[in-house]
């Protein structure tokens, strides 16, 4: 960005080589490990506690919902006392929640109500923490496009290795020295974030002196403004209604049953390779129009559903997920390129915690419904039905003149 010793632009360099994105990278990506490890373990650990599914159901639920129902705030938090030093607070939070469930676990079985109230704690500070990658991406990188894309890969790579880490891990360890061990990326990640130098530790324009009502009432506003961005988010919200919740739920389930456990880790390792791809893909094509070649590339997400629908062999299943990993990933790093560069940086971690809530609040009510609704119409049918919505889905947000005509912007 002009006037910043960090980002300034510099065709000798590589458009990623600045110093504060490495290290902005090395927080994102040991967080990130540690996101997928964390349920693995928590899993573990509750059953071993003898707690049952249910428990687990309760653990994996008490990190979820402060997550998705804090978010908004945490927007607000992160505009008004400064990305970095909020995401800094929440590292150290989390580090100490994390640390203390892990010695519960090594010293004995804690109570369920104590793995719940600090597991909540962890997703209350993720809550914080989420907003503000919005915000310093933009602020370390020379390029946000190939950032968003380089960090989504990476994204990609720890969900498929966290899993099978925590597997290993838990072969040679306890539940508890994992958590341990999860607890220790947070210390990593503060660590890291607290050696950036181009991101301030207040707030990147104003203060705080309007009140956090007035603060909430303005990122909605700079939310609802662009028609572009809340179209987007209401047509997701229906997908992950009809179409990814479902998916979840009955084509993982399916896979499952029908496959076996073995062929699952298969298909989703190829779900993770073909995200890579298509984040690499998404560092080399800069379109024009990004949120219309990230629609088109919803098209290919309707494998995903489609190879279970149809019964396709295991391989050539894994090969429509692979395919429809490409899709997803390239979409994501289009919609967060537009987000980042199209919304002024002092509202940024408001506007991204909007957009970040309203696309998660659909998905847990298509996961939940599709067993029920499996039960009365059955299983491939609604499967069908999940395949058909990323069509709908591509064809409405061509329909819409703010999302198809949107031009890239270079910042």
């Amino acid at each position: 960005m002009a006037g910043d010793p960090h980002v300034e632009e510099n065709s000798s360099d590589p458009p990623l080589g600045t110093a504060d994105f490495k290290l902005f990278f090395a927080a994102r990506t040991t967080s990130l490990l540690g996101d997928a490890v964390l349920p693995v373990a928590i899993t573990a650990a509750v059953i071993k506690a003898g707690y049952g599914a249910s428990g687990v159901g309760y653990a994996l639920a008490a990190l979820l919902a402060p997550f998705a129902a804090l978010m908004i705030f945490g927007g607000v938090l992160s505009d008004r006392y400064g990305a970095r030093r909020l995401m800094v607070i929440s590292d150290a939070a989390r580090l100490c929640s994390q640390t203390v469930l892990a010695l519960l676990f090594l010293l004995g079985t804690p109570q369920l109500w104590h793995i719940l109230a600090l597991l909540a704690l962890t997703g209350a500070g993720s809550a914080v923490f989420q907003p503000g990658v919005a915000s310093i991406i933009p602020r370390v990188a020379r390029d946000v496009q190939k950032a968003n894309a380089t960090l989504r890969v990476s994204e990609s790579i720890t969900a498929v290795i966290g899993p099978s880490l925590a597997g290993l891990l838990l072969v040679v360890s306890s539940p508890g020295a994992v958590i341990a061990l999860d607890a220790l990326t947070f210390a990593v990640s503060g660590a890291c974030l607290l050696r950036l130098r181009s991101v301030p530790m207040g707030p990147a324009g104003r203060g705080g002196e309007s009140s956090f009502r007035a603060d909430l009432i303005e990122g909605w506003r700079e939310f609802r403004a662009r028609t572009w961005l809340w179209s987007v988010i209401v047509v997701f919200m229906f997908w992950q209604l009809a179409g990814a919740g479902p998916t979840m739920t009955l084509g993982h389930s399916t896979l499952v049953t029908d496959y076996g456990a073995s062929t699952f880790g298969l298909v989703m390792s190829a779900l993770g390779a073909g995200s890579v791809l298509g984040g690499i893909i998404a560092i080399k094509l800069r379109p024009r129009h990004p949120l219309r070649a990230g629609a088109l590339s919803m098209i290919l997400w309707t494998l995903m559903p489609l190879g279970v629908a149809l019964g396709l062999p295991a391989p050539l299943i894994a090969g429509c997920y692979a395919v429809s990993g490409v899709g997803m990933a390239f979409w994501i790093v289009m919609f967060h390129t537009s987000v980042q560069t199209h919304i002024p940086q002092d509202v940024l971690g408001r506007v991204h915690a909007y957009d970040a809530a309203g696309s998660l609040v659909m998905k847990p009510i298509g996961q939940a419904m599709a067993g029920p609704l499996a039960v009365v119409a059955g299983t491939v049918p609604l499967l069908f039905v999940s395949a058909a919505m990323a069509l709908v889905t591509c064809a409405l947000l061509l329909s819409i003149p703010a999302v198809r005509d949107l031009r890239r912007v270079e910042r």
